[in-house]
């Protein structure tokens, strides 16, 4: 044959005894096997689905913790919760002046004794107020003495309170997008283990702090770690379920979750000091160091990252522990796996999902989504709860801790409903689209009523606005909960298990995000509180247009690698008629028309009961 017609040879290399053609081994060379790569199709199958007393075991691990979470995430309402005060006299009385109104209403500016800490303090009675050398709390939430009243964060010392707050979510935050991509690179165990040791050592030193300094930065701490749990739980509660029970068994996590907020009030009352109530929060945590022993790494994230060595292993492991008989190894899984051990593990970054064509598009949505659900949220609590406190419905503190539990309680009732008969999407959908009326009722139809109310003919008054402001306030408080809670899932659904951790880190921060913007509007006694407002009711409408560009997940396997998220691509809302033709690709046409050569192998290898997301339905 002519030079340009022959085969290429392999390139040479030349090692120290000498050169010669190295060959790379068939394993490295040839494309993994399509069957160890379906796991929702034929390893969990064989393993017994959910159906193995080992795998459900595990999914119970995975729920006892959501209670000590629960106590963690709503800790701040009672530590940091702001008393009613006022000086103290030589005597151990009232100094005549009474105490000053409850904390929301001080850092209103609306009807507060003093002026907020941000502004100059005129010069006045008001000013010699604040001159106080001891003074007298009234602890509205179950404790004889929180953070505020041990190192008296009132008056100029106000702000302080809020930057706690703001501590424990950025370490949230931060926590989140770093701990995804370690969970990632080396396995949700590590991350979940390493993460249970380390709150335990800046908790119970939260607890120890000696000033406010101290304690904002260990909260700091506490909340990186606190986010690690959170983020490898939830993805260990996913990657065990087959198709048809993800949504379910995350729904009990949350519940359990919310178990926690509604027995925070007793657990205050019983402990009584914030040290104790801090010490008690964390404890639980201990009874976690066992997962070391009992708790094995994600077999999905394993194989998809093509760690069959360590696969294996616990392929064996769960059919001993569920007594199981290898002869149901119908598809012939093991035998296939033996033959891959040699391959070396590929491990994935979620900077690759930068190269994607419609993985990083989904993602940005459900972020979007996330930050603008916790964000509003914020915006109809304050509305309900008071940032004027003409507006407070209630003077109790734990009326109104209860009321906003009860509405997330309601709000993840209707959403199980909601889901289970329109699908993710769908759900997804019409809560933004609730929140959406709600917010710009709330902005356009209240001034319109309070411009008429002004009309001595009219009929209308505050009162009407105010019952007016109420409703639309629980009605979006209701759906932006379920936005944000549904959007963290969606992503956890569509996201390849490669880059699961870093996927739902994006999420979980950019919730973060949107919770963040209650502690920064407190820092500024709620100056541009309608801007706020105003800003998250056109994000609203935003999202309601961008997620119909999202695919739809239920009952669909889960993506295992970058390609196999690639197929997941947006179907219509409802199915089209019998000889209709559809307007969307087909699989062939996709794999020609997204320009990825490595889908390729895994498109020709998909079945013929593939669904319009081009993944395979169980």
């Amino acid at each position: 044959l002519p030079p340009s017609a022959a085969p290429v040879p392999p390139a040479p290399s030349s090692g120290p005894r000498g050169g010669g053609i190295q060959t790379l081994p068939p394993a490295a060379a040839a494309a993994c096997s399509p069957l160890l790569l379906d796991y929702d199709g034929s390893v969990l199958p064989f393993l017994g689905g959910l159906g193995g007393g080992y795998q459900r075991t595990l999914v119970l691990l995975t729920w006892i913790p959501a209670l000590f979470i629960g106590f963690s995430k709503f800790s701040d309402s009672f530590l940091l919760d702001q008393p009613d005060f006022g000086c103290r006299k030589a005597d151990g009385q009232g100094n005549g002046s009474g105490y000053l109104a409850p904390g929301p209403a001080n850092r209103s500016g609306n009807g507060s004794l003093f002026p907020p800490p941000v502004l100059p303090t005129p010069a006045g009675s008001n000013a010699s107020e604040c001159e106080c050398h001891e003074w007298h709390y009234s602890i509205g939430a179950g404790l004889m003495q929180n953070v505020v009243s041990k190192w008296d964060l009132v008056c100029d010392s106000a702000w302080k309170v809020q930057i706690a707050k703001f501590s424990l979510l950025v370490g949230l935050i931060f926590g989140h997008l770093i701990t995804g991509c370690i969970a990632d690179w080396v396995g949700r165990r590590p991350v979940l283990l390493f993460s249970v040791i380390f709150i335990l050592i800046f908790g119970l030193t939260v607890a120890l702090s000696v000033n406010v300094t101290m304690f904002s930065t260990l909260r700091f701490f506490e909340g990186f770690c606190l986010a690690g749990i959170v983020l490898s739980l939830y993805a260990l509660r996913i990657e065990l379920c087959p198709p048809g029970h993800r949504f379910v068994v995350t729904m009990v996590a949350s519940f359990i979750e919310m178990a926690g907020q509604f027995l925070m009030p007793g657990l205050a009352a019983l402990c009584r000091d914030w040290q104790v109530l801090q010490a008690v929060i964390i404890c639980p945590f201990l009874l976690m160091l066992l997962y070391w022993v009992i708790f094995p790494e994600s077999l999905r994230w394993l194989m998809a990252t093509q760690q069959f060595e360590a696969s294996k292993e616990l392929i064996l492991q769960f059919t001993r522990k569920n007594r199981m008989n290898m002869e149901s190894d119908i598809k012939g899984v093991v035998p296939e796996l033996e033959k891959e051990l040699t391959r070396r593990p590929k491990k994935v970054c979620i900077v690759k999902v930068v190269g994607t064509r419609n993985l990083w598009k989904n993602i940005v949505v459900l972020c979007v989504n996330s930050l603008t659900g916790y964000g509003i949220h914020h915006c109809f609590a304050r509305s309900m709860m008071g940032h004027e406190a003409k507006m407070t419905i209630t003077h109790s503190f734990y009326a109104d801790y209860y009321i906003m539990a009860g509405i997330a309680l309601a709000s993840c009732l209707a959403m199980c409903l909601v889901v289970g008969f329109l699908g993710r999407r769908g759900g997804l959908l019409l809560f933004m689209i609730l929140t959406a009326l709600a917010s710009l009722l709330q902005l356009g139809l209240l001034n319109l009523i309070g411009k008429y109310s002004q009309l001595p003919d009219s009929g209308m008054s505050d009162s009407v606005k105010d019952k007016f402001s109420t409703a639309f306030s629980i009605v979006g408080m209701f759906s932006s909960h379920a936005v944000g809670s549904l959007s963290v899932f969606f992503c956890a659904e569509i996201t390849p298990t490669v880059i699961r951790g870093g996927g739902l880190g994006l999420v979980l921060a950019s919730a973060g995000f949107g919770r963040l913007t209650a502690p920064i509007m407190e820092l500024h006694n709620q100056k541009g509180y309608f801007l706020h407002h105003v800003i998250f009711a056109c994000c609203t409408l935003i999202c309601i247009i961008c997620i119909l560009l999202l695919p739809e997940s239920k009952n669909q396997n889960l993506p295992e690698n970058i390609p196999d998220g690639e197929h997941y691509t947006r179907q219509p809302l409802l199915p089209h008629k019998k000889g209709e033709q559809p307007l969307l690709l087909t699989n062939s046409e996709l794999k020609d028309y997204s320009g990825l050569h490595d889908s390729a192998a895994v498109s020709d290898g998909i079945s013929e009961n593939t669904t319009a997301n081009g993944m395979k339905s169980m």
